[in-house]
């Protein structure tokens, strides 16, 4: 059992405040740390660091921030490996495939004109995401060979890390995804993300609504099964519901959002997490 946690972040988020209220309501010890005011003695543990959650949504602030704690000797959740992992798109794809768990339909292009001859070959609609992002930036569907040469083209400026082509089918579903928060072995809660009819983006922040989604033995499985293929310990798993293939993970999130999982299932989950941190050894 640990005394002290350090909450890591670099943006104060709901989440965020919910975990310091849940922590004042369980008389439970948490230090906050800004991440962006955070220096470190890379030879020597002087500010003590021990049990550690990780909130920096910044992907590289994350895993630099979780590598840095991690090599001086505390115990960081999630782990660098899972910071990694499921941090890209790309890499999360494939372990998700090796591990045998439902995923849409995907290539990776390396070149605009790879990713044009890809398109051209398999056709359309295809949704392109940038292999490390959230929150549904710079996602967008290609619904023609007109569109795509928009979109790509104007990758081509960006830093190259955007001129990776991830392209993913655009899954027959019903008009939402689910969100499931788990936590060690278990499925804490889960919601459905339902779209709008002005967007066919799910997400809450782009006009999303969330609906309560009942977490059957299947989709526990599934989700615990996601956790393990990015070493995880607390994520938010993201699934569709294909016509075809029922129950497929279209991404992992290493530091997710639970807000609207409290909200609308009121389960407390920042209880929950700091419980977890707490009772749990590494």
């Amino acid at each position: 059992m640990t005394d002290k946690i350090t909450v890591l972040y670099d943006t104060i988020r709901l989440e965020e405040k919910l975990l310091i209220k849940a922590a004042e309501r369980h008389d439970i010890n948490i230090e906050m740390v800004d991440c962006k005011q955070l220096f470190v003695d890379l030879n020597e543990n002087t500010q003590k660091f021990e049990t550690v959650l990780q909130r920096c949504v910044s992907y590289y602030r994350n895993i630099h921030s979780t590598a840095t704690l991690e090599g001086l000797g505390a115990r960081v959740v999630n782990c660098l490996n899972t910071g990694l992992l499921a941090g890209n798109k790309l890499f999360t794809h494939m372990l998700l495939q090796k591990a045998g768990i439902p995923t849409p339909e995907a290539t990776i292009a390396f070149s605009k004109e790879a990713a044009m001859e890809s398109l051209e070959k398999s056709g359309y609609p295809k949704i392109i995401k940038p292999t490390v992002g959230s929150w549904g930036r710079m996602v967008s569907k290609l619904n023609d060979r007109d569109s795509a040469e928009g979109v790509i083209e104007s990758r081509e400026s960006m830093h190259p890390a955007y001129q990776m082509y991830f392209l993913e089918e655009f899954v027959q579903r019903p008009p939402r995804d689910i969100r499931a928060i788990v936590i060690g072995d278990t499925v804490a809660g889960a919601i459905y993300r339902v779209s709008n009819d002005a967007n066919w983006k799910t997400n809450t922040h782009l006009g999303g609504s969330a609906e309560a989604c009942e977490v059957s033995n299947e989709l526990e499985d599934i989700c615990i099964k996601a956790k393990n293929t990015v070493q995880g310990e607390i994520v938010g798993v993201d699934l569709m519901e294909s016509n075809d293939k029922g129950l497929v993970v279209h991404e992992i999130n290493n530091t997710t959002e639970f807000r609207n999982v409290v909200k609308v299932t009121g389960v407390d989950i920042p209880t929950q997490m700091l419980d977890y941190l707490k009772n749990s050894s590494r």
